[in-house]
């Protein structure tokens, strides 16, 4: 015959947990034992006599303090089938202690569905709950009282957020299930249930207003909304009345603002754009190698430089007779205030070596001065040069070349190739190619940057390409 467990109220995770210890240490299986409470026509609260189970102790319970938090909220579930199961689950778990990591287990399963909606009530109950101002107490502090109808039986698993929350003012919050209390230094619980209350005070009329002022027609997603804010809880926020009405006129209100942003834009803001469209003034000539490091150092003709740690200068023999031209700076050279120091330079300077080409005799530089990134957690992540960082940083290039007169420019990428040859020159097209600069009075090779075969990984490509760059450094060797 199976064995009636009475419980005195709802929820209350003790009294269970003392009547399940009872019942595992004398072996009674979960299909031996009825759990009842207090049905919703009797007095929920009635103080019922403590269940008392014949037989002598047979065994130890154990439990994992791991699997307490899912035991809770599984209680706090509004289903008559909850004490069953967490009894249930208590009873395998004695010999399974992993048995709720097994998400495909139906009792698991179950469980984690019951807990899932209990979080989400509880969240939701932190989200919706309204106070309205009810004068002041004895102690001279204000009071607040509010009306809430959650889904299950989250009462005290939310005690503490509103207890932190509002732990300077009295308040009440008072529910089908029960209520809470805080007077300042202890939240009291209680699970005798409440009749339903209307409220209303001087500040709800001003939230509304700000409401109304703060909705953006643009962002309605009416789907999202019932989601986050599901129509069972309108009826007790105070701008529950207007939603339907702000949501109705969300279509024409977008419409009006989109033809506001079609009417010609104020001459103050015309002049902003002109300005920042405006193409930079022409940079005085450096006299010396002095005045163009100079110049460099203080460039802020582009937004690059505001990020940057610094601009990074050339490097090498002043009068080479080859100029090699990257892309720009990357992490490790913004750093270090040198070219061709990170991932990337150690590769060009293996394929070098492997060339027979002495990076000692070439004049070092980039074609753009400032690290363009862009951060990803603490990392500073590499971000192609616009046209017009490129575009900025020209004037120093060209008067790089013209205080070298270098026989030969190279060329390492598309950035680099589009600085030198202009902004319509393909790298498919100019690849591994030897042609006169008629204008610079030397020649040009292009190649592949070295970053680019970095981030082939370890592949067959990769060393392809790899075999590739070092035989464009011979050609470039070989050109003098």
């Amino acid at each position: 015959m199976p064995v009636t467990v009475r419980l005195a109220d709802t929820s209350a995770f003790e009294g269970w947990r003392e009547k399940a210890r009872m019942a595992l240490q004398r072996d009674i299986p979960p299909d031996k034992i009825l759990w009842r409470y207090p049905e919703a026509d009797l007095d929920l609260f009635h103080a019922a006599e403590n269940q008392t189970f014949e037989g002598e102790v047979v065994r130890d319970v154990r439990l994992k303090a791991s699997s307490l938090p899912l035991l809770k909220d599984v209680l706090c579930h509004s289903s008559a089938e909850r004490f069953a199961l967490a009894y249930r689950l208590l009873w395998r778990l004695q010999s399974d202690p992993n048995l709720l990591s097994v998400v495909t287990d139906q009792d698991v399963a179950q469980a984690r569905r019951m807990v899932h909606q209990v979080r989400r009530a509880a969240h939701k109950m932190t989200a919706f709950v309204r106070f309205r101002e009810q004068g002041t107490s004895e102690t001279g502090r204000r009071r607040f009282l509010s009306w809430f109808e959650p889904d299950h039986h989250v009462l005290e698993k939310v005690s503490s957020f509103f207890a932190g929350r509002f732990a300077d003012m009295d308040w009440m919050i008072l529910t089908p299930r029960g209520s809470l209390r805080w007077d300042g230094e202890t939240v009291h619980c209680s699970f005798e249930p409440c009749e339903k209350q209307v409220l209303d005070d001087d500040v709800d009329q001003l939230w509304q207003t700000y409401y109304a002022s703060t909705f953006n027609p643009a962002r309605v997603r009416t789907k999202a909304m019932r989601n986050e804010m599901p129509r069972r809880y309108w009826h007790n926020l105070p701008e529950a009345n207007l939603i339907p009405h702000l949501v109705a006129q969300a279509e024409k209100r977008v419409a009006e603002m989109a033809a506001q942003e079609a009417l010609p834009a104020p001459k103050f803001y015309q002049a902003l754009q002109n300005r920042q469209k405006a193409v930079p003034a022409a940079v005085p000539i450096a006299g010396s190698w002095a005045d163009l490091k100079q110049q460099i150092r203080t460039c802020q003709a582009c937004s690059l430089h505001c990020h940057a740690t610094q601009a990074v200068l050339g490097e090498g023999p002043e009068t080479a007779k080859i100029m090699l031209v990257g892309e720009q700076p990357g992490d490790q050279e913004d750093l270090a205030g040198r070219p061709f120091v990170g991932p990337a330079g150690s590769l060009l300077k293996e394929c070098m070596a492997e060339a027979g080409v002495e990076p000692q005799a070439l004049y070092m530089t980039n074609a753009v001065k400032h690290f363009r990134f862009t951060t990803r957690g603490r990392r500073r992540i590499h971000q192609t040069p616009g046209a017009e960082h490129v575009q900025a940083c020209q004037p120093w290039l060209r008067q790089e070349i013209a205080l070298v007169r270098p026989q030969l420019v190279v060329t390492l990428g598309a950035t680099a190739l589009r600085a030198v040859a202009g902004p319509t020159a393909q790298l498919k097209d100019f690849r591994g190619l030897m042609r006169e600069d008629a204008q610079g009075g030397h020649r040009h090779l292009s190649l592949a940057h070295p970053s680019w075969i970095l981030r082939l990984g370890p592949t067959e490509q990769a060393e392809q390409e790899r075999q590739r760059l070092i035989e464009g450094l011979r050609k470039m060797q070989t050109a003098l």
